[in-house]
């Protein structure tokens, strides 16, 4: 009797996760078919069978696999030509200006100095460094880039003590002397 009992329970068991499980299907289904937008979906949704609104999903999820490798074909189309275009305009920008180029920007208790120079003209980064550091300043940060045979280097420099402050006309000129 209880191997009768058992295998009813069993079966009734069987039913239901067989029950639950379609239910789970049926419901995840019904979620993927309304995530399709309705320009996608060719007949109204309603009058498709199950079968077909699966694979009108996975068409859509294909075309939008295409779609995303298209994109990302574009875009690295686009980083590359904008690279090369900001390359040139680099190059046509300095090849238009004599070399070398002495920018300095003071800032108040900090300053900024640009040094672009060209092949002919080079300068040594540890005597940009001990004329800013000779006038009073003390170098945060440098930033140095190779660009064909153009040298850009940017200094940010900042005074040792603000109320003292730094002749900053005269750190120009010996950078200035320097470039020369």
């Amino acid at each position: 009797m209880n191997k009768l009992g058992g295998s009813s329970v069993n079966k009734m068991d069987r039913k239901t996760i067989e029950r639950n499980r379609r239910i789970l299907m049926k419901d995840l289904c019904f979620k993927l078919t309304s995530l399709i937008p309705p320009q996608h979906s060719k007949p109204a949704k309603e009058l498709l069978s199950q079968l077909d609104q699966l694979d009108q999903a996975a068409n859509y999820i294909k075309q939008l696999g295409e779609r995303i490798g298209e994109l990302k074909r574009r875009k690295r189309l686009l980083a590359l030509r904008t690279a090369d275009e900001t390359n040139n305009s680099i190059n046509n920008s300095v090849i238009g200006l004599k070399l070398p180029i002495l920018k300095f920007t003071d800032l108040g208790c900090s300053f900024e100095v640009v040094l672009i120079s060209g092949h002919k003209k080079k300068f040594v980064l540890y005597q940009v460094i001990s004329i800013l550091e000779d006038g009073g300043a003390e170098v945060v940060t440098v930033s140095l880039s190779n660009i064909d045979d153009n040298v850009f280097l940017t200094l940010h420099a900042k005074v040792k003590v603000c109320r003292v402050g730094v002749d900053t006309s005269g750190i120009f000129q010996r950078l200035q002397a320097l470039i020369s």
